[in-house]
């Protein structure tokens, strides 16, 4: 596999599970690179994790399938799935709603796991944008069952209403002067944005291509 993205079901088959049937899943911020957390999974939850968008892991200890923000609402929302050169480990890139540790910060690893993004030479969401576009296009492609991103392709009323609620939510956001939770709904937006762009036939090039011409 020489594209280590993992896009459909069929692709796990690809991967090496241990002996219980569990491999390790890594998920990192696409947005600015931080690692939030590692859990397990088994392929069941990495089929649900592509198929409704939103990461899902096994629990050890309770012996379950779970998804993350069931009961906290802090959901990770599924960017990219990416098996490493063994395929014995998974990086799953996610844009969070919140933080992602049970102690209530944002990551399980603390303050050290934020990349040194300036001295790198990267910027925040330099690729985020074009990875999540890629992604879109995948699911457009796929349409697979149960994908929130396939629900709103096919549903014109569906992507209209969540259009309108994501941006009062962003209006709501700034005028309480709410920078963090203003931020999530910005990246709300952008993405049921992007959907609607998708659905019409027009691209992510398009609109750069408008704002290049606007600088």
């Amino acid at each position: 596999m020489t594209d280590r993205t993992l896009r459909t079901p069929e692709d796990l088959a690809e991967l090496a599970f241990d002996d219980r049937g569990l491999i390790p899943v890594i998920a990192q911020d696409a947005a600015d690179g931080r690692v939030l957390m590692m859990a397990w999974a088994t392929v069941e939850a990495l089929e649900r994790t592509l198929e409704g968008g939103e990461m899902t892991f096994w629990s050890r200890s309770r012996r379950a399938l779970w998804r993350k923000g069931e009961t906290s609402g802090n959901v990770l929302r599924l960017v990219s799935l990416h098996a490493d050169c063994d395929g014995d480990a998974v990086l799953a890139r996610v844009t969070p709603t919140g933080p992602a540790c049970h102690t209530g910060e944002a990551t399980c690893f603390g303050a050290r796991s934020e990349p040194d993004l300036e001295s790198a030479g990267a910027t925040p969401g330099e690729t985020t944008l074009p990875d999540l576009w890629a992604t879109l296009r995948d699911r457009a492609a796929s349409r697979p069952e149960g994908s929130y991103t396939t629900r709103l392709l096919d549903d014109p009323n569906l992507r209209i209403k969540k259009l309108g609620e994501e941006t009062a939510e962003l209006i709501q956001a700034l005028a309480q002067d709410d920078g963090p939770r203003a931020a999530e709904e910005a990246a709300d937006l952008l993405y049921h944005t992007l959907v609607a762009l998708l659905a019409t036939g027009r691209s992510l090039d398009d609109v750069l291509a408008v704002l290049e011409a606007r600088r």
